[in-house]
C-alpha cells in the first residue's frame, strides 16, 4: 500500500520524531547533541518556526514546533542532511543515518499542545534515564529545563507553553512543573505517536465508547485531532492537490520543468543529469526540484530517477538554494 504524502501545512503544529536507521544510534555522545541543537537552533530560527517541546534520545528525536511560512519540509531537509553529512564525517561512517522519512503528525493545537509538551518532555522519564523532577529540572537534552528557566534557547517559545498556566509567570511555572510531576508515572502513551482512530480519538476507551454508540469519526493517520480538525486539516490539503493537479493538466510535466530552467541557465541537459556541483548547475537542479515538489507534488526521489542521479544530489541541491 503506498504511503500517504506529508501534511506540511504551514503555520500549523506539527510533532516530529526522527529515528536511526535500524533503531541504530544517531548521537554517540555530547558534541552529537550539541551540534545537532546548533544547527535545529538556527534552522528553525531561520524559518521562523516556534518549539514548543524537544527531546534528544540516543537513537531518536521529538520535536514539536509550529512552522513557519515554508513548512516543515524544507526545515527537516536541511537539518537531517547537514546532520547525517555531519555525523558520517566526524565518525568515519557511510549510508544512511536515518529511516528512510522522518514521521510527521499534525496537532490540534487548542487540545493537544500541553499533552504533547509533557509527552516529549517525559521520555528521558520513560526510559529510565532519569528518575525525579530535580534530575529533570537538570537534564541537558530536552526543553523543559528551559521552560523553568534553568537553561536558554533563543530559538524556543517557553512563553506559549507557560502562558496556559496563567499570567503570572513564577505561579505559572509552579502550575507547569506540577502538571509534568503528575505524568511521571504514567506510561507510552501511543495515541501521541502511534496512528489513525485510536490516536485522534484520545485512547481505546474512548474508540469503545463511540463505537457502542453507533458514532463514526473522521480519522487519519497523519493527524492528532478531533473528527471535525481531520475534516479541516484534509480539506485544506486536497485544496493544495487540487492546485498541483490543475497545474498538471494544463500540461506542466517534470520535463518540461526541466527545460523551462536549463534554457534560464544556460546548459545542457547533459550536464545536468552528470551529477556536476557546478554552483550554476547545483541551483538550477534546486529549482527544478523545488518546482517538482511544489507544482506537480512529486517527491524528491522521483525527481533524482529523472535526473538520473542520487537522491542525496536533489536534496542538497535544495538546502543550497534554501541558505
Amino acid at each position: 500500500m503506498p504511503r500517504q504524502a506529508r501534511l506540511d501545512i504551514p503555520g500549523a503544529l506539527h510533532h516530529i520524531m526522527v529515528r536511526g536507521i535500524d533503531k541504530s544510534n544517531i548521537f554517540r555522545d555530547t558534541q552529537d547533541k550539541a551540534r545537532f541543537l546548533e544547527c535545529l537552533g538556527q534552522n528553525v530560527q531561520d524559518a521562523k518556526c516556534s518549539v514548543y517541546a524537544w527531546v534528544l534520545m540516543d537513537n531518536h528525536v521529538h520535536i514539536l514546533f509550529r512552522s513557519g511560512q515554508g513548512g516543515i519540509s524544507s526545515v527537516m531537509r536541511k537539518l537531517l542532511t547537514w546532520y547525517a553529512q555531519y555525523f558520517n564525517r566526524r565518525h568515519g561512517r557511510k549510508g544512511h543515518l536515518f529511516e528512510n522519512r522522518y514521521k510527521s503528525i499534525l496537532c490540534d493545537e487548542d487540545n493537544y499542545l500541553l499533552a504533547l509538551v509533557r509527552y516529549i518532555h517525559l521520555n528521558p522519564v520513560r526510559a529510565e534515564i532519569i528518575q525525579t523532577m530535580t534530575e529533570m529540572d537538570k537534564y541537558p537534552w530536552s526543553g523543559h529545563p528551559a521552560i523553568i528557566e534553568k537553561a536558554k534557547y533563543p530559538w524556543m517559545d517557553t512563553a506559549t507553553v507557560l502562558a496556559q498556566f496563567g499570567g503570572m509567570k513564577r505561579k505559572a511555572t509552579a502550575e507547569y512543573r506540577r502538571f509534568m510531576q503528575e505524568g511521571m508515572n504514567q506510561g507510552h502513551e501511543p495515541q501521541y505517536s502511534g496512528g489513525g482512530l485510536v490516536r485522534s480519538l484520545g485512547g481505546w476507551s474512548n474508540v469503545l465508547s463511540m463505537r457502542r454508540k453507533g458514532r463514526k469519526e473522521e480519522t487519519d493517520e497523519r493527524i492528532l485531532g478531533s473528527g471535525d480538525f481531520v475534516q479541516q486539516v484534509i480539506t485544506e490539503a486536497e485544496d493544495k492537490s487540487l492546485r498541483q493537479m490543475k497545474l498538471k493538466r494544463s500540461g506542466l510535466t517534470l520535463i518540461k520543468i526541466i527545460e523551462q530552467e536549463c534554457k534560464k541557465g544556460q546548459i545542457s541537459r547533459i550536464e545536468l543529469e552528470s551529477g556536476s556541483r557546478r554552483s550554476k548547475v547545483s541551483w538550477t537542479r534546486g529549482q527544478i526540484a523545488r518546482r517538482g515538489i511544489e507544482e506537480i507534488g512529486l517527491s524528491a526521489a522521483e525527481i533524482a530517477r529523472h535526473l538520473g542521479v542520487a537522491t542525496s544530489s536533489i536534496t542538497r541541491a535544495i538546502a543550497k538554494m534554501e541558505v
